[in-house]
């Protein structure tokens, strides 16, 4: 059974070893906060009844899921015969320097070490690594054991076998790997997500639409498509002859309003003091966790019901 290492156990390590262990893998995690680990294990207990509530755990019961998950005293303990060690420490450049170098000293040769970060390129915290060939992002959506995209990004160095391993891992653990091709600042979810997030500023900033109308825009509108299908797949279906046809109809609309997007809003400025007015009247500040534990449960149902409709697909 392949072992997995969680360097750094917070929000995102414990939630890796959820998505490492529900998929059969022996997982060990490790921190150099004290208690960090247990801290993990005990979330982690809380959550796994909600999975298979939900049938969210492969058929394994949370105890079976539970015995998979270990505390490991220190980094080299966790390392100790892992395949993929999977990085989850804070997004600070000389913290990662530092981390990597020890990693890269400690981690057997064909442990392939990835990091979690999703605003670091690769190349800046493993040039002068002795085996940098082995390392590579592995970035997700939090919580990964919710939702599966995870972007694998290499340095320029990093080996094709590496990528070849992670994304083989990835999909193992029932993940869908994003393989870039080569490094690029904010991969291709954060590009994809941050281009309609400052339409969306630029839109209440204007005042053309307040915060809740943006929301429901996409709410009740794009991402009922987008659950399911990607942009190309979705104009490939829009326009009878398919994506030249939708280029040759529809190319004209988003060319006439891209200048009028190439303007930023400071997300800072004035208009922050308009989202936080509209979003705290829907919903307090002492409710945002309430609200976090719904969005979870949703996204577990959601994630129920791909699953389900893939199955029945496949019968």
């Amino acid at each position: 059974m392949t072992k997995i290492a969680i360097v750094g156990s917070g929000f995102i390590g414990r939630a890796w070893a959820i998505t490492f262990a529900r998929a059969g893998f022996d997982v060990a995690l490790a921190d150099k906060a004290d208690g960090a680990p247990e801290a993990a294990l005990a979330y982690i207990e809380g959550v796994l009844p909600d999975l298979a509530a939900n049938d969210l755990l492969n058929g394994a019961a949370p105890e079976a899921v539970r015995a998979r998950l270990s505390a490991a005293k220190s980094y080299a303990e966790a390392l100790d015969g892992a395949a993929h060690a999977q990085e989850n420490a804070p997004e600070d450049l000389a913290v990662k320097q530092a981390l990597y170098a020890e990693l890269d000293a400690i981690a057997a040769p064909e442990t392939v070490l990835a990091s979690s970060t999703s605003a670091l390129l690769p190349s800046l915290f493993t040039e002068h690594l002795k085996h940098r060939e082995r390392v590579c992002v592995c970035h997700p959506i939090n919580p990964p054991y919710l939702i599966p995209a995870v972007e694998v990004v290499p340095a320029p160095w990093t080996s094709a076998e590496t990528m070849q391993r992670s994304a083989e891992l990835m999909r193992a653990a029932g993940q869908s790997p994003i393989v870039m091709k080569k490094e690029l600042d904010g991969f291709v979810m954060n590009r994809m997500q941050g281009a309609l997030l400052e339409e969306a500023f630029r839109l209440v900033a204007d005042g053309y639409a307040s915060v809740e109308d943006v929301d429901v825009g996409i709410r009740e509108g794009l991402a009922l498509r987008w659950s399911f299908m990607g942009p190309f797949e979705t104009i490939d279906l829009n326009a009878p002859g398919g994506v030249a046809d939708y280029v040759a109809r529809y190319q004209q609309i988003y060319e006439r309003i891209s200048p009028d997007q190439w303007r930023r809003v400071d997300w800072a400025g004035p208009v922050l003091g308009t989202v936080l007015a509209e979003r705290r009247a829907r919903l307090a500040e002492d409710r945002l966790q309430e609200r976090q534990v719904w969005r979870d449960r949703r996204l577990m149902a959601l994630a129920a019901h791909k699953r389900k409709a893939a199955k029945d697909i496949g019968a």
